[in-house]
């Protein structure tokens, strides 16, 4: 199974990070994590995405906030999906971020999840993954199942309750 790479322009973004982590391990989904910053650290950032194929990666999560360059250069350096995630920072509450994420120029896609979405980007790399794999598109059907159930038992509480 390929992996997924997520990558976050600074180790404050972890507690959103690990919400995408926590998914991936329930679906046994491999994935590798690094802090490389599109400014900071942009030679590491592209070694890691150029080479990001080669070394078993099938899509990449790239979370940061305020400018949010991350998920751009990322995916001016690879051809593997990029899911970029705003994080909700500085005075603009993410919306900042989440403008220059979705943003980005034609011919360089990146998708991108709501501010501090990152277990939408879980998922939607589980989805890109499971393209190739059966038995990962099952395990997303069984969560698929029993996230309606679980939406229905609330319903049925909510009628007895109300009505």
């Amino acid at each position: 199974m390929k992996k997924v790479g997520i990558i976050m322009g600074s180790d404050s973004d972890l507690p959103i990070v690990q919400k995408a982590v926590d998914t991936l391990k329930a679906f046994e989904v491999p994935y590798e994590v690094h802090v490389f910053s599109a400014h900071r650290t942009p030679n590491e950032a592209k070694q890691f995405s150029e080479n990001a194929r080669d070394n078993g990666f099938g899509a990449i999560i790239a979370a940061a906030g305020m400018a949010a360059h991350l998920a751009g250069s990322i995916a001016a350096n690879t051809t593997l999906p990029v899911i970029g995630i705003p994080i909700k920072s500085g005075y603009l509450n993410g919306i900042d971020a989440l403008l220059s994420t979705v943003q980005m120029p034609s011919g360089i896609p990146v998708a991108t999840v709501a501010i501090d979405g990152a277990v939408n980007a879980a998922l939607l790399c589980i989805e890109i993954l499971a393209v190739n794999d059966r038995d990962l598109a099952e395990k997303l059907n069984a969560k698929r199942k029993a996230d309606s159930a679980n939406v229905l038992a609330k319903n049925q509480n909510i009628e007895i309750e109300l009505n």
